[in-house]
């Protein structure tokens, strides 16, 4: 589970049941307490705001790598937004997020006892009060970058915070250019061939001319291919398994705001099959569960826990192969038995969906 985790780099955890699932997709016999148990018990998994600022899980043990590249991003270096927004300057942020990393070292806070002891360490109730309304998770992620925040078990409703140093110890920091590279080499082992495009938009600080120095930094380890008529890089040393791969069939259900789909998602017309692009990128960011056939998306899917029964509703883009609608059924079923629950399985018309959405 944790390889995989590191392996992806990191979970997309904006919704957490769909981060489990992502796992539930590429681990054989995981247990259905396995995340959350990782997360707030055995605290080898953490919760942040990483890539695009958006929520992620990522391997306890890694931490100083992710720290060490999330410090070089641009993403929340924008003095006019602050100031329009927030009604701050960036050294105040600053401030802001030193002052978040003491208060929450040694101790678990919910948002409103952060709001205040935040004011009560800089002797600023504007800051106070700037951290406990507004866009609720905005002021918060400079400090996540900068490693001085990370979640911690909710108290009832309410969402908290700790230090990752107080939740994991995690030791050191790696330094920005060993982390850019670990970080260039692992989203091109998992997503490549990619552009420099792709990788500006999957890591969301810096865009497409840091990407490109990135992958520049890399030297030989990369190597240039072309995919249709894009200029894209793939790692060398996975050059001769791509080459000699042969094709098997695969069918699988894959959840919401899944790895695969997040990072085709430039790309991803050239992997649908008589779908839409809108019906998988869908408006707020919502990105749906999908069936994925030899790698290729041709349909969506959705779940529901009712009682001790699992109902699953699979919507083809098109008319399916009896070997594709066998493999998706034994797929349905495998996330029953992991959900605890009794499969109920429907077949839904693409017509039917569309009313549906």
């Amino acid at each position: 589970m944790l390889t995989v985790a590191g392996e992806l780099c990191g979970l997309h955890a904006q919704v957490l049941s769909s981060a489990v699932l992502t796992l539930w997709a590429r681990v054989e016999n995981l247990q259905r307490e396995a995340v959350h148990r990782a997360l707030w018990q055995d605290r080898t998994l953490i919760k942040t705001w990483a890539m695009r600022g958006t929520l992620h899980l990522l391997p306890a043990s890694e931490l100083p790598l992710w720290y060490g590249a999330l410090g070089t991003s641009t993403r929340y270096l924008r003095p006019k937004a602050w100031k329009n927004y927030f009604g701050i300057s960036l050294k105040e942020l600053d401030q802001i997020s030193e002052a978040i990393g003491d208060a929450l070292n040694d101790c678990v806070l919910t948002r409103e006892e952060l709001a205040e002891k935040v004011g009560r360490i800089t002797g600023s109730r504007k800051f106070a009060k700037k951290l406990a309304a507004g866009s609720w998770g905005t002021m918060l992620k400079p400090a996540a970058f900068a490693g001085r925040l990370c979640f911690a078990p909710s108290k009832g409703q309410l969402v908290c915070f700790t230090h990752p140093a107080t939740w994991s110890a995690p030791a050191g920091l790696t330094d920005a250019r060993t982390a850019a590279q670990t970080v260039t080499r692992r989203f091109l082992s998992a997503y490549g061939p990619a552009s420099y495009h792709d990788l500006a938009r999957w890591w969301g600080g810096g865009g497409a001319v840091t990407a490109k120095q990135w992958i520049a930094a890399l030297g030989e380890e990369v190597s240039q291919v072309e995919v249709d008529d894009m200029q894209a890089w793939i790692l060398t040393a996975d050059t001769n398994d791509i080459r000699e791969f042969s094709p098997q069939r695969s069918v699988r259900l894959i959840p919401a705001f899944d790895q695969y789909v997040i990072g085709a998602s430039r790309h991803a017309d050239h992997l649908m099959t008589g779908g839409a692009r809108n019906l998988i990128y869908r408006p707020q960011g919502w990105i749906s569960p999908v069936l994925l056939v030899n790698g290729f998306i041709q349909g969506v899917w959705r779940h529901e826990i009712k009682g001790n029964r699992v109902e699953v509703t699979i919507t083809p883009f098109t008319k399916i192969p009896s070997w594709v609608r066998v493999g998706a059924e034994e797929e349905a079923e495998r996330l029953a038995e992991f959900l605890a629950g009794k499969l109920k399985l429907s077949w839904n018309s693409l017509a039917t969906y569309l009313t549906y959405v």
